[in-house]
C-alpha cells in the first residue's frame, strides 16, 4: 500500500495537470504572500519580542512581591514604579552630562589631533606611510567638525527627526505591551498549557515555568553585569585621568549588554579612544580592563547567572551572530535566552524520548 500511494498521487497529477498546476501555483503565491507579510510586520514582531522579554525580565520581581503577600496587580504597580524611578533618575543624571561631553568631545577634536601629531606613534606612522597619514587626519578633522556631515550620516535633518519620532513611538508601544504581557503572564502560561494533550500538561507547565524563570534570570543578570561594567569603566576612567568618564560608562553599559562579545568590543573601542590621550595610559587601561573581563567571566557571571540555564560558549557565539544578523542588536540580546529555551526543551523532551526508544 505504501508503494502504491505515491503512484496514485502522480497519476492524479498527470490526469489533471491544469488543476494540479493551479493549486501548486496558489500554494506558492500564498507562501510568497506570507513571507512578504512577515517582512512588513518585522518591526511589530520586534516590538512584541522586546516587550515579552522585558515582561519576563520583570516577572521574577513581581513574583517575589507576590510571595510576600501582595496581589499581582499591586506587585506589578510597585515594580513598574520602581523601574520608572530608577530609569528617570539615571537619565536625569546621565543625559545632560553625556550631551555636554559629546559636544566637548567634538570641540576638542582639533586639539586631540594636534596632540596626536606630536606623539611618537604619529612619527612612526609617518615614517611608514609618509604624508598620507597627515592628509588622512586633516580630512578626518574637516569631516568631524562639520555639523552638516554629522547630519548627513543620519540621512539629513528630516530623516533624523523621523527616526527620533519612530523611536519614541516604538518605546511607548513596547512599554504598553510590556505592561499587558506582565499582567497576563499567568493566563498566557495556562493558555499555552491547554494547547498540549491532557496527559502532558503537567510536564509542559513545568517546562514553561522553567523557561520563563530562566529568561527572567538571564535578562536581569545581563543588566546587573552591564551596570557593574559601567561603574567599573567610570571609576577606571577617573583613576587614569581619561576624558569623558560618564560618556564611556554609558557606552560600556549599552555595548556590554551584548552577550559574550560585548565586553571584547568595548575593550577594543575604549582602548582605541584612549590612544588619543596617551599610548601608555591606553596600555594600562587595556591591561586593567582585560583583567576585569577575566574576573567577570570566572567570578561575577557564574554568581549572577546561577539561576539561568547554562549555555555552551560556542552556542552563545552562534546564537549572537544569528540573532544579530536577523534582528540586529535586539536579536543579539534575545538570542541567548532563546537558545537556552531550546536547550531546555531538547533536554526535557527530545532526549528522554530518544532514551525511551533505546530502552524499548
Amino acid at each position: 500500500m505504501s508503494d502504491q500511494q505515491p503512484t496514485r498521487t502522480i497519476g492524479g497529477i498527470l490526469r489533471q495537470p491544469f488543476a494540479s498546476g493551479f493549486l501548486l501555483t496558489l500554494g506558492g503565491l500564498a507562501a510568497v504572500a506570507l513571507g512578504i507579510a512577515i517582512v512588513n510586520l518585522s518591526t511589530v514582531l520586534v516590538y512584541i519580542a522586546f516587550a515579552l522579554f522585558i515582561a519576563l525580565g520583570l516577572n521574577p520581581l513581581v513574583e517575589l512581591l507576590q510571595r510576600r503577600g501582595l496581589k499581582r496587580a499591586w506587585s506589578i504597580a510597585i515594580v513598574c514604579a520602581g523601574v520608572a524611578v530608577v530609569l528617570t533618575t539615571i537619565l536625569l543624571l546621565v543625559i545632560p552630562t553625556v550631551v555636554d561631553q559629546v559636544a566637548q568631545f567634538i570641540r576638542s577634536i582639533p586639539e586631540r589631533i594636534a596632540a596626536f601629531e606630536r606623539s611618537d606613534a604619529y612619527l612612526w606612522l609617518a615614517d611608514q606611510f609618509g604624508d598620507q597619514v597627515g592628509t588622512f587626519l586633516d580630512e578626518a578633522q574637516t569631516f568631524l567638525t562639520n555639523p552638516a556631515n554629522l547630519a548627513a550620516i543620519g540621512g539629513g535633518v528630516l530623516q533624523v527627526g523621523a527616526s527620533v519620532a519612530t523611536g519614541l513611538s516604538g518605546i511607548v508601544i513596547v512599554i504598553v505591551l510590556s505592561l499587558y504581557f506582565l499582567a497576563s503572564l499567568p493566563s498566557m502560561k495556562v493558555g499555552l498549557v491547554r494547547l498540549a494533550p491532557a496527559r502532558s500538561r503537567e510536564r509542559v507547565l513545568d517546562i514553561a515555568q522553567r523557561i520563563a524563570a530562566s529568561i527572567g534570570a538571564y535578562l536581569g543578570g545581563m543588566v546587573v553585569l552591564a551596570l557593574v561594567n559601567a561603574v567599573f569603566v567610570f571609576l577606571l576612567h577617573l583613576a587614569l585621568g581619561l576624558p569623558f568618564p560618564q560618556l564611556m560608562a554609558v557606552l560600556a553599559f549599552c555595548i556590554t549588554l551584548i552577550p559574550l562579545v560585548g565586553s571584547v568590543v568595548f575593550w577594543v573601542v575604549a582602548t582605541a579612544l584612549a590612544l588619543a590621550t596617551s599610548p601608555l595610559t591606553a596600555l594600562i587601561f587595556a591591561a586593567v580592563y582585560l583583567v576585569y573581563m577575566q574576573l567577570e567571566a570566572y567570578l561575577l557571571t557564574p554568581r549572577v547567572m546561577s539561576h539561568a540555564i547554562a549555555v555552551p560558549g560556542a552556542l552563545v557565539v552562534i546564537g549572537a551572530l544569528v540573532g544579530g544578523t536577523l534582528l540586529g542588536l535586539l536579536g543579539a540580546l534575545v538570542a541567548i535566552p532563546v537558545t537556552a529555551s531550546i536547550l531546555l526543551i531538547v533536554k526535557q523532551v527530545v532526549i528522554p524520548r530518544q532514551d525511551a526508544k533505546i530502552a524499548t
